[in-house]
């Protein structure tokens, strides 16, 4: 659902520009409360898996693909303000990279993308998990249900959105109509992806799981005939550090998924359309669309340039994407993390 430049006109495009600049500053600040020492390296893998499963288009029919958004999958790992970082960061090396995504059209797709999958996908997987079971199965149905729905919601806010700055005098309901009917079936894909993945993290590492965190019962004592909840102790040192090694391991796990999915699995992906591309050419949203600014980068349309080879080609520019995308996601959340080691305790308390 990259939205290339000159579907949306300037105008309204500065304003998503300024909506999302807003909602990443905010993330900034929330991301803090929800980084510590085990999640800041797994946020950076989050983006980095993002952007490589992006590149797996899947087919839903009629000539049409999909892809991972990827919004609902961000926020139950590894929480709604960090989750918002994650696609921009994914989006934002999209753009410049590989001429996905208009550059100024950068503001729609954070705010559509990241901003509208993530917000929508947290509260419904919030709810939901509120009144189910509080067990990890519970969790993963939920992230199925959250992720499902985040997609048609996302394609419902670009059409909001061309609706007051689309640069084609298209009728609106048309292009609701086919952007919610091929992105129910984009978010089915979504919700396997997402339920999936959400569900291996939790059958390993549940504590690494931001909306799983709580959903276990507390361990109860029967004291003088009643229950009681068992006192929480600190964990011993070899405890700790065969936790450390633990998440090493599925971060470790997690990169090589990326680099294998990114570098080698991405060459059979579906070369259709995606529901967003489908629907612009069928109503004639796309007469208007400009050339990217960064088409003449050497990794343009996910190739390397000058590699004839287009196996050899496609997977080295997924191999360069990820490796890029972990590095920069990475070097953000140390940032902000370390932002709040520096805050005085007074200040940290104050926001958690």
């Amino acid at each position: 659902m990259h939205v290339p430049d000159g579907f949306i006109n300037a105008p309204v495009s500065a304003v998503a520009g300024v909506v999302a600049a807003g909602a990443v500053a905010v993330s900034l600040r929330g991301a803090r409360k929800e980084l510590d020492e085990r999640t800041a390296p797994l946020a950076g893998l989050v983006a980095a898996f993002i952007f490589a499963v992006q590149m797996l288009n899947f087919p839903v029919g009629a000539g049409t693909s999909g892809h991972l958004l990827g919004g609902a999958l961000a926020a139950i790992l590894v929480g709604p303000y960090t989750g918002v970082l994650c696609i921009s960061v994914v989006l934002l090396m999209q753009g410049i990279l590989f001429a996905d995504g208009g550059l100024t059209a950068l503001g729609v797709n954070i705010t559509v993308m990241g901003v509208v999958t993530t917000v929508v996908a947290y509260l419904l997987f919030r709810g939901l998990t509120a009144v189910l079971p509080r067990t990890r199965r519970s969790a993963t149905v939920a992230a199925f249900v959250a992720a499902l729905v985040s997609v048609p919601a996302a394609a419902c806010a670009f059409t909001l959105i061309y609706a007051v700055g689309g640069t084609t005098d298209i009728p609106i309901g048309k292009v609701l109509t086919a952007m919610v009917g091929v992105h129910v079936l984009i978010g089915i894909g979504e919700a396997v992806i997402t339920a999936m993945t959400v569900g291996a993290v939790i059958a390993v590492r549940p504590d690494l799981v931001h909306g799983a965190r709580g959903l276990a019962a507390p361990l109860k004592l029967r004291i003088g005939g009643e229950l009681v909840d068992a006192p929480v102790t600190a964990p011993a040192p070899a405890l700790a550090r065969k936790a450390g090694s633990s998440t090493r391991r599925v971060w470790a796990t997690g990169l090589v998924t990326a680099f294998v999915l990114a570098g080698f699995v991405s060459f059979y992906a579906s070369a259709s359309p995606d529901g967003l591309e489908k629907v612009a050419a069928d109503k004639g949203i796309d007469t208007q669309v400009e050339e990217h600014a960064s088409a003449d980068s050497p990794l343009a349309d996910y190739g390397v340039k000058d590699v004839t080879d287009a196996r050899l080609s496609g997977g080295l520019a997924g191999v360069i994407g990820v490796g890029a995308t972990v590095a920069v996601g990475s070097g953000v959340f140390w940032a902000v993390r370390r932002r709040r080691q520096d805050e005085p305790a007074s200040q940290v308390s104050e926001t958690v």
